[in-house]
């Protein structure tokens, strides 16, 4: 039998509760437990003003950011759309049936103002890591680090050549951003080379052309992790170059263990940050074992001797040729100091039966040895243990943070410009994927029964 039509009848009341539609196995439900918000207004009470109307509550704009990157929500115009519709939206950002959402200018207003003015989007990211840590998910041994291009919101049709530079008439926040960045080791002090174009949208974005297909713009998001459950512990935006992944790496570091005491005995990353300066600041300044690979082009394709088939004695500092004669240095620094060069005697090469295999164009072979090349020979050795092969699998676990940035959380293209905009995109979804980490790795408790 048919059941009867549905009518619309309104009622004066309703026995209506949010926390009971919401199912128990809800993402946002799980993600709540983890979203401590209490001192957000504390924070920002020295950034409004005494009098005037109310502002909006910021807990509701943070809480709503958060659903937006936990969920894949890109645009502040649709999320606030979906918590109006949403009921586990509303219930997360605990507005009830009848709250009022936001209009979406208001998170430009404030993203442009008081929130970076106070730094609270990395103050979110803190707080959700020390959560973290305070979970147990945090071993703080073992770190891997990696580097991942985002496209900008920056178009390759309106770019102009790098060599001529940004139009004189060309002025908004984001090229004010830009200018301010030029001394930044990590933007535009990483390197003298200048891109081949600039993007007058958002020129503090990179011209690349790394990943083999049409170049195009790009910021690098870098994380550092641990590798006990891939919680992320730094995240820091740089330009798209790998001279600048290095700074942010040093910087994260650091960072980790100034603010949460965090020193990890290990490192794990990929050749990017196997130079000998980065190995050397590892080893000799913090510390840490570098399971990294070495960056090496010492090997040499002509068929002649490559530096690996000399032999090196640490007690007496002198190299040995293949034909068994030394090599001695004089202390002789080139490359700016970073490397030291070992030269054969003349008569040794004269008479050698190896000259044409080893110098057949120079009087004596020169060998050059960096200064930091006793970190690189322990790198090469860890790498060849047991642990080094280990943690060269744990560090996919970076790469896999990378595809589930772009894939699951829809952040393959930045939609904010400028540094500080690629700043504030990265912090969230780091908070974002390790909420959505905790509350993986964290069931919610069961009520006990009667």
């Amino acid at each position: 039998m048919i059941g009867p039509r549905q009518v619309e009848q309104g009622v004066l009341f309703y026995n209506f509760s949010l926390d009971v539609h919401v199912p128990p196995d809800h993402l946002l439900r799980a993600i709540d437990r983890f979203v401590d918000l209490s001192d957000l207004r504390q924070e920002l009470a020295p950034f409004y003003s005494a009098t005037g109307r109310p502002s909006v509550d910021p807990e509701l704009m943070m809480r709503m950011l958060i659903i937006g990157y936990c969920c894949g929500i890109r645009s502040e115009r649709r999320l606030c759309e979906e918590v109006h519709l949403n009921l586990a939206y509303r219930w997360f950002c605990r507005l009830g049936l009848e709250g009022r959402v936001p209009d979406h200018s208001t998170f430009s207003k404030n993203r442009h103002g008081r929130f970076r003015e106070c730094d609270l989007l990395r103050r979110l990211f803190e707080t959700v890591l020390q959560r973290c840590i305070e979970e147990g998910l945090v071993g703080g041994e073992g770190f891997a680090i990696d580097g991942s291009l985002i496209k900008a919101d920056a178009s390759r049709q309106t770019c102009v050549p790098g060599a001529e530079g940004l139009p004189a008439d060309t002025m908004s926040r984001a090229v004010e951003e830009y200018l301010t960045v030029l001394d930044d080791a990590a933007f535009g002090a990483a390197t003298s080379v200048k891109p081949k174009f600039i993007s007058p949208a958002d020129p503090a974005a990179r011209w690349t052309g790394a990943q083999g297909g049409p170049a195009y713009f790009a910021y690098t998001v870098n994380y550092l992790i641990d590798t006990d459950h891939a919680i992320i512990v730094d995240v820091e935006p740089t330009t798209a170059i790998r001279q600048a992944e290095v700074t942010a790496a040093k910087r994260m570091i650091e960072r980790t263990m100034a603010r949460f005491e965090l020193y990890p005995e290990s490192l794990a990353g990929d050749t990017g940050y196997g130079s000998g300066e980065m190995l050397g600041w590892l080893v000799y300044e913090q510390g840490i074992e570098p399971h990294i690979p070495v960056f090496d082009k010492s090997t040499r394709t002509d068929g002649t001797f490559s530096r690996g088939d000399f032999v090196y004695d640490h007690e007496g500092d002198v190299y040995f040729c293949p034909a068994g004669k030394m090599l001695t240095s004089k202390g002789t620094l080139v490359n700016d100091g970073a490397t030291l060069l070992y030269l054969a005697s003349k008569y040794d090469c004269d008479e050698c039966a190896l000259k044409s295999r080893c110098c057949p164009n120079t009087p004596a072979r020169k060998v050059p040895r960096s200064i930091y090349e006793g970190a690189r020979d322990m790198a090469r050795d860890i790498l060849q243990s047991k642990e080094g092969r280990t943690s060269q699998r744990l560090r996919k676990k970076v790469e896999m943070l990378f595809a589930h940035l772009k894939r699951i959380l829809h952040l393959d293209r930045l939609r904010l410009r400028g540094p500080n905009g690629a700043r504030d995109e990265f912090h969230l979804a780091a908070t974002a994927q390790n909420l959505r980490k905790l509350a993986k790795l964290i069931p919610i408790p069961q009520p006990k029964p009667v």
